[in-house]
């Protein structure tokens, strides 16, 4: 089975420098529509079987104008357990604001998730946020698809994709997060053992 991994298209919080986990949602600016489109128009001939989405409105709305673009129609679902990681107080705040009074926490956020203390900020673990979205995509194993398009976040993908294959903590991030609405392309055969075909591709715009 292919697994084709989308992060949702730029927010307003996205240009505002924000965090915006799952506790908080911005609308899609609409420069990230168009580029949205482009990428459903680059997917297209793709016969996908299925479309998941995170359940927050970024990623639903991402995954539904890829939908329109696509030549197979195919349903979407929304799923809670592809939600953005759960940032806590972090919530809606600059990151800019957030690198002055915490630069070692915001630095361990992008290169070393091994070091950043979620505890301090009453976020979810790395552990739930990777776990439960994996979960979800090892769930598919027994699917007669071929071809899955899964639309969601850019911290929980990053994390989780990269556990996936085999990565540990500290290494989680080392080429940074995923660029939104960029295209991530897993193959499995057993769901244990994933290869990577195509890691953050914006190519098409």
């Amino acid at each position: 089975m292919k697994l084709y991994f989308v992060r949702h298209g730029r927010t307003l919080w996205n240009q505002e420098g924000r965090f915006q986990g799952a506790s908080g949602d911005s609308p899609l600016l609409p420069e990230s529509i168009d580029t949205l489109k482009r990428l459903g128009q680059y997917l297209k001939d793709i016969p996908f079987d299925q479309i998941y989405s995170s359940d927050l409105p970024r990623a639903v709305k991402s995954a539904e104008i890829i939908q329109s673009q696509l030549q197979t129609p195919c349903l979407l679902e929304r799923v809670p357990n592809l939600r953005e990681w759960q940032l806590g107080k972090l919530e809606g705040l600059k990151i800019a604001t957030l690198e002055a009074i915490y630069p070692q926490q915001i630095k361990a956020f992008r290169s070393n998730l091994a070091k950043f203390d979620t505890q301090m900020f009453g976020a979810e673990s790395l552990y739930s946020t990777t776990q439960r979205t994996i979960k979800f995509i090892k769930s598919l194993k027994d699917s007669p698809a071929e071809h899955i398009l899964i639309v969601g976040h850019g911290a929980n993908l990053t994390a989780s994709l990269r556990t996936l294959l085999g990565y540990k903590e500290p290494l989680l991030r080392k080429d940074g997060g995923l660029a939104n609405a960029s295209l991530t392309i897993l193959e499995t055969h057993d769901f244990e053992t994933f290869t990577l075909y195509t890691w953050n591709d914006t190519s098409y715009q």
